[in-house]
């Protein structure tokens, strides 16, 4: 068959314009932007919607400065594109760290200036609502002034059948125990192909996104993200963004939207098949036109590198994502970048853009509009790889698994 002529370059800015002034756009043209929008005319639109939801504040961009916490790398979900998963039987690779851990990388976290936790582990079969509750509750104990974000529907739905409960159930708790916020984990590719390719085990993208407004309606907001280049087509990429804009429709409980890119070492993927960096810069300047319901659009610099995360700023994202003080999921399949706080101040100042510190929900807690007054913490290092980097799989920390499970 012959090749779909390519939609006239008129027609592509009519509706660029449309969007950049904040009308909504269908998934069909959303999709034609995506393959055809000349690269610069895409970006100009996308940075034009971005300043026209921020006008006052447009000349900034945020960070946040948080910590992954992984709680476990047992899982009984074994994705695909995971490196970071030890099966229950693996006594030799599986390991998890006890309460006292926790809190011990809870306290680093504030005394280093994060206010953000991510709670972040595999399925692991023993671990039902009760465990979260009991983490949950103490951390906020010992530590209120830190925003617990974490989790996200999979996590839910595997605690809630561990424990025979329902998801609003499993949610009510795990809210009152401390959770404050879903960071959106799991939902990698909502469509139904992509989705049963690289996770079979998961739930089905329709039940993501019902878990997810059940929270959104219990007062439980979240972020929203995606993985790409795991072999997905572009039709199902903004596919994927459909889904998420009619749940927001319905509910208006994300906060943002975080798109990343897949990391191809030492996962059953193998790298097969991956996003170009243009392909990501291009789903972002997407995403700011078609998801004209979610404020935030961030760059992932810890995936794609800190110029091309630099480069989102110019195409739509507002946040620059944090100075992650400890990180191991995209690590162990291979995501090597490093930044400080420092850098990542300069990285968005270079960019032509006013660097801010954000809260979890997105207010500015300190804006470095003066140079001469920036922070100097040279100790606020993204990120202190404790599992993944080289050489790191002997953690006397953490306390192995002496079961099979």
């Amino acid at each position: 068959m012959p090749e779909t002529a390519q939609p006239q370059e008129t027609d592509l800015q009519a509706v660029l314009d449309r969007a950049a002034a904040g009308g909504r756009i269908s998934p069909e043209e959303a999709l034609d932007l995506y393959r055809h929008a000349p690269l610069h005319a895409l970006g100009a639109a996308a940075d034009a919607a971005r300043r026209r939801r921020y006008a006052g504040t447009e000349h900034i961009a945020t960070y946040i400065i948080e910590r992954n916490i992984n709680y476990t790398n047992v899982c009984v979900t074994a994705c695909k594109f995971c490196a970071f998963y030890a099966a229950p039987k693996d006594v030799d690779k599986g390991w998890s760290r006890d309460l006292d851990e926790i809190l011990r990388r809870c306290a680093e976290t504030v005394e280093l200036g994060g206010t953000q936790i991510m709670f972040q582990g595999g399925h692991h079969p023993d671990y039902g609502v009760e465990y979260y509750e009991r983490a949950f509750s103490a951390i906020k104990k010992d530590f209120p002034q830190l925003v617990i974000h974490s989790l996200g529907a999979s996590e839910v739905e595997h605690m809630a059948r561990i424990s025979g409960v329902s998801a609003e159930e499993a949610i009510r708790r795990i809210h009152a125990a401390g959770l404050d916020s879903f960071a959106g984990a799991g939902a990698e590719l909502l469509p139904e192909r992509p989705r049963k390719a690289i996770a079979p085990l998961k739930e089905s993208g329709e039940r993501w996104l019902e878990i997810m407004e059940t929270a959104h309606n219990l007062g439980v907001e979240s972020t929203s993200t995606m993985l790409m280049g795991t072999g997905e087509t572009n039709a199902e990429r903004i596919e994927h963004l459909r889904m998420i804009r009619d749940l927001q429709d319905r509910t208006g409980g994300f906060r943002a939207f975080i798109p990343y890119t897949y990391q191809p070492e030492n996962n059953h993927l193998k790298g097969r098949t991956q996003a170009t960096l243009l392909e990501y810069l291009r789903l972002i300047a997407i995403a700011r036109l078609f998801l004209d319901n979610i404020a935030h659009i961030q760059g992932s610099w810890l995936t794609v590198g800190k110029e091309m995360g630099q480069l989102t700023l110019h195409y739509g994202a507002d946040d620059l994502g944090s100075v992650m003080l400890e990180e191991n999921v995209v690590s162990s399949a291979g995501a090597k970048h490093r930044s400080n706080r420092m850098e990542l101040i300069n990285l968005i100042r270079s960019a032509g853009r006013v660097p801010a510190q954000r809260a979890t929900t997105y207010e500015h807690l300190v804006i470095h509009d003066d140079p001469a007054n920036d922070p100097v913490d040279d100790r606020v290092v993204s990120h202190i790889a404790s599992t993944a980097i080289a050489g790191g799989t002997a953690h006397p920390e953490l306390k192995l698994l002496n079961s099979a499970g």
